[in-house]
């Protein structure tokens, strides 16, 4: 390549001498201004320069061309043969470098089979420890486990146990209690024996709220009847007699047993008949106490139904059968708290009654009492005016005749007192030991 690039430079070089030759030329044949016929000469001279230069340049790029053939085949034998050179090395290399990644292949396999040795038996050592110590740490955990739940079962044993005997002791309870039931059961089975509780607990709300003149027990209100009632609570009249108030006690039992089975089992036709029964049972009983006992103007014109349980109080109230027996029977209803309460309020009218009834005895002993005060108040403005003129009297003695007396002594030397006490005959006392008594006045 490099010898094809200078003949083509000297070929230009060549031709651009020509070409400077020739206009030269030209220049000078026209500076010259030779004749025509010279002129032509010189025209067909360049011409045949033109075509040697042309011929020239043929045989030149020729000769080039074939040059640089044979420069390039040369060029091409070159590269074959460093091609060939470099494939050579290129396989001596690769099989150079395989038989190092067998040989390192093999090495590898043989660290790689050590380290495996290595740590299986590694492993296995681990392995070994690990179950010795797990055994170790099972044995010390089951130990504790064991320990742990026999004391746990043993306390859980004894809390059982525990909580069996009070089982039983609850069971002997209940035992106990159903039996008392079953007797509870037997004692209101029979109407005389409710009657009986009924007025057992009325007689303690009055006992506790009222004195024992304030009401009496089994009373005959009407004259010639045998009919009495279990309890009459005296009332004020408008003379001197006294009216009573009847209370009977009623425990329909019964009917209302049924009337909280029917609640319970949640029916409600069963729930309206055994209503109806109660009414009908309640309705009985206030016409009954209406007609024995309540007797104007012996009684009042109103008794009073004694329930003695809340629950069937409570019953009748929702039923709205109270204003029922207000109004046919003259009957008022009261459970065992509102019969309390009743009870109080009659106390405080009684109260109020018995101060209307002593208030006359109370203004005359006010006015007695004013008047032995204004007697006592005379006494004492007299005691005043004597206690004022024995203190005057008592000041014209200590300061007139004191004063005179000491004034006669002034000259006359005074004595010890245990010498003047022995002429004189005094006995020595002590001032401390003096006691004064006021005196009483009367």
């Amino acid at each position: 390549m490099p010898g094809s690039l200078q003949i083509l430079m000297l070929i230009i070089g060549i031709f651009v001498i020509v070409l400077t030759s020739i206009s030269l030329i030209i220049l000078l044949g026209i500076k010259k201004k030779p004749e025509e016929n010279h002129n032509l000469k010189n025209m067909q001279y360049i011409q045949n320069s033109f075509s040697n230069l042309g011929e020239m340049l043929m045989g030149s790029q020729r000769q080039a061309t074939e040059i640089q053939d044979k420069r390039l085949q040369e060029l091409n034998f070159q590269l074959t043969q460093r091609n060939d050179t470099l494939q050579k090395t290129v396989f001596d290399a690769l099989a150079q470098i395989d038989t190092r990644l067998k040989d390192n292949s093999i090495v590898s396999e043989q660290k790689l089979e050590q380290i495996r040795q290595t740590m299986e038996k590694r492993i296995t050592l681990m392995q070994d420890e690990n179950s010795k110590k797990l055994d170790e740490m099972r044995a010390t955990v089951d130990e504790k486990l064991q320990k742990t739940l026999e004391d746990r079962i043993g306390k859980s044993f004894q809390l059982v146990s525990e909580r069996l005997e009070q089982v039983y002791k609850g069971l002997g309870e209940m035992q106990n209690l159903a039996a008392g039931v079953g007797d509870l059961k037997k004692v209101l089975s029979n109407v005389k024996t409710r009657g009986i509780l009924g007025e057992i607990q009325l007689e303690a709300i009055l006992e506790q709220i009222l004195s024992p003149d304030q009401y009496e027990k089994n009373v005959a209100i009407k004259k010639g009847s045998q009919e009495r009632v279990e309890f009459a609570v005296k009332l004020p009249g408008d003379g001197e007699g006294e009216v009573y108030l009847p209370i009977d006690a009623k425990f329909p039992v019964d009917t209302y047993t049924k009337l909280v089975e029917a609640y319970d089992a949640g029916i409600p036709a069963e729930v309206n008949q055994a209503s109806k029964m109660l009414e009908r049972a309640i309705k009985n009983f206030a016409k009954s106490i209406h007609d024995k006992y309540i007797h104007p103007p012996q009684t009042t014109d109103f008794g009073i139904m004694f329930l003695p349980i809340e629950g069937l109080y409570a019953e009748v109230v929702r039923s709205g059968l109270v204003e029922t027996l207000q109004r046919d029977y003259k009957i008022n209803i009261a459970g065992p708290t509102t019969m309390a309460a009743l009870l109080n309020s009659l106390q405080m009218g009684f109260k109020t009654l018995a101060i209307q009834k002593h208030s006359s005895e109370v203004w005359n002993i006010l006015g007695a009492v004013k008047t032995e005060f204004d007697k006592f108040g005379d006494v004492l403005s007299a005691a005043q005016q004597r206690i004022n003129q024995a203190n005057a009297e008592l000041d014209k003695l200590v300061g007139t005749r004191t004063r005179q007396i000491q004034r006669k002594l002034r000259n006359v030397a005074s004595l010890p007192e245990v010498t003047s006490s022995e002429i004189l005959n005094i006995d020595i006392v002590d001032d401390d030991s003096v006691d004064y008594e006021p005196s009483e006045v009367k």
